[in-house]
């Protein structure tokens, strides 16, 4: 078990045993990941905040029912998404954002696969393929969009997406990898 997961259950265990204090930990161990899952969803960032506190609120009230099946940032993101996904329903909205590269700099690593930005028209280049990532991002069908950005972005492994998921670690993998050929074709008409 990583040194990570077997921490987190210590907090857990102390949270169940009482120690409602503790629950301080694990939110900011995780309240930035999650708010960066639900502003995927949502577009708007104090939506995303009210949406990622009502995130931590149901996992505390459920925390009683942690078992430890699965790892805890694996369970809170389920969480996360369903809480997302509700309030896109309520609204009647299947907005998704693409804003893939966010204020702190924590991007699916797109700048790192670009030229360098040495001359003008490089950085006009870089920024069109950014654009062209982001749109191509944006027309996938959700269950493609959320395996690779849950992959790419939060560095997830296959089973903890497909238990986020709810799905075989097959379907994570094949929807991984077609989410990853349609980029891979856009970025190659482009290149032409």
């Amino acid at each position: 078990m990583p040194m990570q997961t077997e921490n987190d259950l210590i907090i857990i265990h102390k949270i169940q045993a009482g120690d409602k204090n503790s629950f301080a930990l694990l939110v900011n161990k995780y309240n930035l990941k999650i708010q960066r899952l639900i502003l995927r969803f949502v577009k708007n960032e104090s939506i995303a905040q009210e949406l990622t506190q009502d995130t931590f609120i149901k996992a505390y009230r459920a925390l009683a029912n942690f078992r430890g099946e699965a790892a805890f940032y694996t369970w809170l993101y389920r969480i996360g998404v369903n809480v997302a996904k509700t309030w896109l329903v309520q609204h009647q909205t299947e907005e998704i954002s693409t804003n893939y590269i966010n204020k702190d700099n924590e991007t699916f690593d797109i700048q790192d696969t670009l030229k360098d930005n040495h001359t003008p028209d490089d950085s006009l280049q870089n920024q069109q393929t950014i654009e062209l990532i982001q749109k191509t991002l944006d027309k996938l069908p959700d269950d493609l969009r959320i395996a690779l950005t849950l992959r790419e972005l939060d560095g997830l492994s296959y089973e903890d997406i497909a238990q986020v998921m709810e799905c075989p670690i097959g379907t994570v993998r094949s929807r991984i990898f077609r989410a990853r050929e349609v980029l891979s074709q856009k970025l190659a008409a482009y290149s032409i």
